[in-house]
């Protein structure tokens, strides 16, 4: 027999009980978006507003003369990069440490960074070619932790980007939540070892060995909540052989916008383009 005091406590810890259950849908529901409510701190612009972009420069250890040209052509200065920032717009070398820390590599780049002030250092990053999935993960990650942007641009080192091009193109895309913007393609899996491009889950792609759509990795843009999305399952998250394609799989699972902006196809001519080939 139960007196009506345990009675009520049984009822109690059920109504709990259903809660708890409720609350980790919530939760998951949160997660899977791309949001999680205060497990991000940002930092935005100088007037603490919301930035329109962070872009990433893709670089290497041996790249400071591809940075040389790219200072010399569309980067601005370091007071520029002052006043760009102020217009909501921050741009970075993206690079991580050494397999050997506080090697010679590692203190060229701090030398470097402190003349120039124009770099984005992914402190738990090993760089190295074959690690390029795993820079996506971090670059989106450490991005979104440090500015609060509404875009987030991935850009390589070898190409030249009309600044105010590309800014103009995000400005367009204000307000469009979920958007994964690029030079859209597909194309063929290698599946033989030795070949460029050689994908050694060749296998999960299909008979056809073909992959899905993605954009290609010379510019991509995600949203802000992509990103998020990136940075709070980036552990969970599986990586392929190659960046473009690893996050074009990320993606999939997602409510996401694809935007396919020839603008953004770098290989190709056209008027209307803000990147080509350096």
């Amino acid at each position: 027999m139960l007196t009506v005091e345990d009675k009520l406590m049984v009822l109690g810890c059920k109504e709990l009980e259903r809660r708890i259950v409720e609350v980790e849908m919530e939760l998951t529901v949160a997660k899977s978006q791309g949001y999680l409510k205060n497990q991000l701190k940002h930092s935005g612009s100088s007037s603490g507003k919301q930035l329109l972009a962070v872009i990433g420069i893709y670089t290497g250890f041996g790249g400071r003369l591809r940075r040389n040209v790219i200072r010399g052509s569309w980067l601005p200065n370091v007071d520029a990069l002052s006043k760009l920032e102020e217009r909501g717009v921050v741009v970075r070398f993206v690079i991580g440490r050494s397999p050997n820390r506080g090697d010679s590599l590692d203190r060229n780049i701090n030398e470097e960074n402190r003349e120039t002030k124009d770099f984005l250092i992914l402190e738990s990053h090993e760089e190295a070619q074959e690690e390029l999935p795993k820079k996506a993960k971090y670059f989106f990650s450490s991005a979104i932790q440090n500015w609060d942007a509404e875009f987030y641009v991935k850009v390589d080192d070898n190409i030249d980007v009309d600044l105010d091009g590309l800014i103009e193109l995000l400005q367009n895309r204000h307000g469009q939540n979920s958007s994964y913007i690029g030079c859209m393609k597909s194309g063929e899996v290698v599946a033989e070892e030795g070949r460029a491009w050689y994908e050694p889950e060749w296998w999960k792609f299909g008979d056809e060995k073909s992959y899905f759509r993605h954009a290609a990795g010379s510019v991509l843009v995600l949203s802000k909540n992509l990103a998020q999305y990136i940075n709070i399952n980036s552990a969970s998250l599986k990586s392929y052989a190659h960046e473009d394609t690893s996050i074009g799989s990320w993606m999939m699972g997602l409510q996401t916008t694809y935007i396919d902006d020839s603008r953004l196809c770098c290989s190709t001519s056209g008027q209307d383009k803000v990147c080509s080939l350096a």
